[in-house]
């Protein structure tokens, strides 16, 4: 579909933990977390993934969709040669990550999703205009053009975070305000989305019998704690934790909680023949 790109940190002997963030996003979402998840032993790789924060316009002939990016996740891994890899979602790219795991999860060790769309909750009412407004290139663009000032990015970003966000999201919404091609690519996957996309990857989860674990801030205003606990139920394999005074981005608002949390996990699951999941713990 055209080139990914993606940043390191951690040693390249280490247990690969791959990244999939959400909607505009860019890959820097993750800097707190994989630096230190990186000094805990994983090898940490944060791709661009084409849903807007990108840098580099795919091809035309790109499938942009939900499982088009899943595909595309899956190809990467196999193009970097990658197993046993702890996958890692968030937002819109935790929905990616449960299509990656029903559908493409050879490559796949162990799941970790943080707060994120899930089941009929999809695609989020924030969303809703750009959705019908993908329908018309040229009222998507100009919709975009909001992201230009402070105001706008806090009115689509602000409620994700208990900080201030706008360091990040002036970085994230640079591109796709600028280049036209990387407007494209997200007007194409907005118009995409639909809800059976979220319903199609719950009904496919007990497929995927690998450990997970299910790190839900507490303070989200987007993804209820319910959601939480109901993928933590269709996961055979999985733990929910409940990460407070967070928001969507835990990794932003609580980063050593969740690098705990995770790295803690990805070294108890490190073989996949070791897939005992505390009882206590076992929802």
């Amino acid at each position: 579909g055209g080139a990914i790109h993606y940043a390191v940190a951690g040693r390249s002997d280490a247990r690969p933990g791959v990244f999939v963030r959400g909607y505009a996003m860019g890959g820097s979402l993750w800097r707190p977390l994989s630096e230190r998840l990186a000094r805990q032993g994983l090898r940490c790789i944060a791709p661009t993934w084409p849903l807007g924060g990108h840098t580099e316009a795919m091809r035309p002939t790109a499938t942009l969709t939900m499982r088009g990016v899943a595909a595309m996740v899956d190809e990467f891994l196999t193009a970097l040669d990658l197993d046993d890899v702890v996958l890692v979602g968030n937002d819109t790219g935790g929905a990616i990550t449960q299509i990656v795991a029903g559908e493409f999860g050879d490559r796949v060790g162990a799941l970790v999703l943080t707060s994120c769309d899930a089941f009929e909750h999809f695609p989020p009412p924030i969303l809703t205009p750009l959705i019908a407004a993908a329908k018309v290139p040229p009222l998507f663009r100009a919709g975009l053009k909001t992201m230009r000032t402070k105001i706008g990015r806090r009115r689509a970003y602000g409620a994700l975070s208990h900080g201030d966000l706008d360091h990040l999201t002036s970085e994230w919404t640079r591109n796709v305000v600028r280049d036209s091609d990387i407007a494209e690519d997200l007007c194409r996957f907005t118009g995409s989305l639909q809800r059976q996309d979220t319903l199609d990857a719950a009904a496919r989860l007990p497929q995927f019998t690998k450990p997970a674990l299910i790190a839900w801030s507490a303070d989200d205003l987007f993804f209820p704690l319910d959601d939480g606990r109901r993928l933590a139920h269709a996961l055979p394999n999985a733990r929910l934790e409940v990460i407070e005074n967070a928001r969507t981005f835990s990794m932003i608002d609580q980063p050593d909680v969740l690098a705990g949390l995770i790295a803690d996990f990805a070294t108890g699951t490190k073989s996949v023949a070791r897939t005992r999941t505390a009882k206590a713990d076992r929802c």
